[in-house]
């Protein structure tokens, strides 16, 4: 194996472990540089939902910074009433993750929590952390508003886009 760190080389076996890892892990894009060689792959990904790619606000948009906001899509049962399916429906703007990863909602066991249900937060708040690849990524407020309910508990695995917390606006 020496040789092969030495040799600025990237193997056929090699390769294949990553796009095997890539695969098992989630992971889009990989770009590594060894030496000369570069090696950069990238998975095909099926196109988005059009409630991702094109967001839908209950308000203005707000530029983007950090956290995606965006208003929670109606979903319509055949079953009930239009009255009773908006009153299931969170209300307030749902703070949906931007990557995939682990939400923290404190940073550290330790320490308490960065916001808890009831309380006012403000552009550029720390809502909570999500790791991803060992990277922490902080995650902001980009509305003025109180937390309504915090969706995800802390180290939870979590997916793309998948809502974490609703803030009612003030």
């Amino acid at each position: 194996m020496g040789e092969q760190e030495h040799s600025g080389i990237l193997l056929t076996d090699e390769v294949r472990e990553l796009v095997a890892l890539m695969k098992d892990a989630d992971i889009a894009e990989v770009l590594i540089e060894r030496g000369d060689a570069k090696l950069h792959l990238k998975r095909a990904t099926p196109p988005a939902p059009a409630a991702i790619s094109v967001p839908v606000y209950s308000q203005p948009p707000i530029a983007s910074g950090t956290a995606v906001v965006a208003a929670a899509p109606v979903v319509a049962t055949p079953s009930a009433s239009g009255e009773a399916a908006a009153a299931e429906e969170p209300q307030g703007i749902v703070v949906t993750a931007p990557m995939v990863g682990t939400f923290y909602g404190s940073p550290s066991p330790k320490d308490p929590p960065y916001v808890r249900v009831g309380d006012e937060v403000k552009p550029g708040d720390v809502l909570g952390i999500i790791e991803a690849m060992k990277i922490m990524n902080e995650i902001e407020c980009e509305v003025h508003g109180r937390v309504a309910q915090i969706l995800v508990q802390s180290a939870q695995p979590i997916e793309y886009g998948q809502p974490l917390m609703v803030i009612e606006s003030l």
